[in-house]
Formats: structure tokens, sequence, C-alpha cells
């Protein structure tokens, strides 16, 4: 009686919870592959669609997990308390996790950046490629991955270089003394103006600005559009090389200090 009673429900609810839970996870694992690519093909911002997808599948498994306690006859009720109490001893340990969850969440909600900007934070610079449930990733131009907590990507300052749709270049050149400021100037604007990806508009700043040891500064300041910023930032250096050379402006070799035994 004891075993009609007791035993044999008992591994009756055992066998239905394994059996509940291996088909949950491979429903979950369809599920997750499924709403991955109803997520690709939609309009959905690419930044969320990685965190969306972590997010999602957190919570089946999570759902999964408290309906298998409850087959094997545990109240829900004091497993759901149990847990919070749990997960909040858990979270004093895992601070760091909880804030980059947060962060990840704060950095969503307010979009200082975006996948496929260009940005410069935490002493790291690339391109963002996603950000996760606890940290985003970042590309560098020599093809490096960079993982940066999102707790630590939420509380710095960003610098974002494709927000904006246009950025101006800078440049600074310096010529001889004995060169002619006004031939000069009248050169550097030619070749500014001839760049078929400067901007018309704002016009370009071109003005003698320093009186250096050895040499006059030239400071030109131009518009592009923020996909063309370094295809013209080293067009233009190429091009003032060339035509110096070919108007006899003379660049200055830079000062340098010799040490001599004696």
């Amino acid at each position: 009686n004891i075993l009609n009673s007791m035993v044999i429900p008992f591994v009756k609810n055992v066998a239905l919870a394994i059996v509940v839970l291996v088909v949950g996870l491979a429903v979950i694992r369809r599920i997750g592959a499924f709403v991955g690519k109803q997520v690709e093909r939609s309009k959905m911002d690419d930044t969320l669609k990685p965190f969306m997808m972590s997010l999602i599948e957190g919570i089946l498994k999570v759902l999964l997990v408290v309906s298998v306690i409850g087959i094997l006859g545990v109240d829900t009720a004091s497993f759901v308390a149990i847990l919070a109490a749990a997960g909040f001893a858990v979270g004093l340990a895992f601070q760091g996790s909880l804030s980059n969850f947060a962060g990840g969440v704060l950095l969503l909600v307010v979009r200082p950046i975006k996948v496929g900007d260009y940005i410069e934070a935490n002493g790291f610079s690339g391109t963002v490629e996603a950000i996760h449930i606890l940290n985003t990733t970042l590309k560098t131009p020599d093809n490096k991955v960079i993982y940066i907590p999102n707790g630590q990507l939420s509380n710095t300052s960003i610098t974002n270089y494709s927000i904006k749709d246009t950025r101006r270049v800078d440049w600074t050149f310096g010529v001889g003394y004995e060169q002619d400021g006004d031939k000069v100037k009248s050169v550097l604007t030619d070749i500014v103006n001839a760049h078929p990806l400067v901007l018309k508009d704002p016009e370009a700043f071109i003005r003698m600005s320093n009186h250096g040891d050895s040499a006059v500064d030239f400071t030109v300041r131009a518009w592009v559009n923020a996909g063309d910023y370094w295809t013209v930032y080293f067009d233009i250096i190429e091009t003032v090389k060339k035509r110096f050379d070919a108007e006899e402006i003379s660049i200055p070799y830079p000062q340098m200090d010799i040490h001599m035994d004696k």
C-alpha cells in the first residue's frame, strides 16, 4: 500500500518531470531558432536583436524550471519565494553582473550607441558589433574584438563618431618663414575646394594660425560626410605635399636637439 500510494506516484512525477525538461529544452531551442529568424527578418533595430534573443531564451528557461518543479509536487508559490530569496543572496555575490545587466538595459533605453557606430569609450575604440545582456562587443579597425562590460560602458563618457551625418576634418601645415603667406593660403584653398568629397557648406576654413620656431602654421578645416572622413584626410595630406613641391613651397624639417659629447 505504501509503495502504491507514495513511491509509484513519486517515480511517475520524476519521470514526467524529466520528459518535460528534455522536451522543454528542445522546444526552447526550436522557439529560439524560429524567433531568431523572425527577428533577423524584422525591421527591429540591429542593436536590440541580440539582447532580445538572450532575454527571451532566459525567460523561457526560467518558466520551464518552474513547471518542472510544479510537476515534482513542490508548491510553486513557495518555490518562487525561495528563488527570490536565493536570487537576492546570489545578487549580492554577483553585483557586477547585475550592474552589467542594468547597464545593458540603460544603453538600450537611452541609446547613446547602436550597432554599426564607431565609438571611443573606457579607453577603447571600435565599431559596435552587438549589445548583449552583460557586455558590448567592439571590433577595432585591425579586426580585434573588445568586450566591454555594460556596467562600465553605461557609466563612462562615450564619444560617438557616427551619430552625426557630417564631421569636420582638421589639418595643420607648416611652411618656411620665407614663403608668401597669400600664395600658401591660395594653394591650400584650391586643394580643398577641388576635392569632390569636401562639402561646400559649411565653407572650408583656411587661415595662418601660428608662428612657430622654424615654420609658419596654417590651419585647414573642412566638412565631409562621416563615412568619407579618412579618405579626405589622407587625400589632402598627399595632395598638399605634391602641390607644395610643384609650387616650390618649402616644408621645414622638424627641429631636433643634438647632444654631442665634449
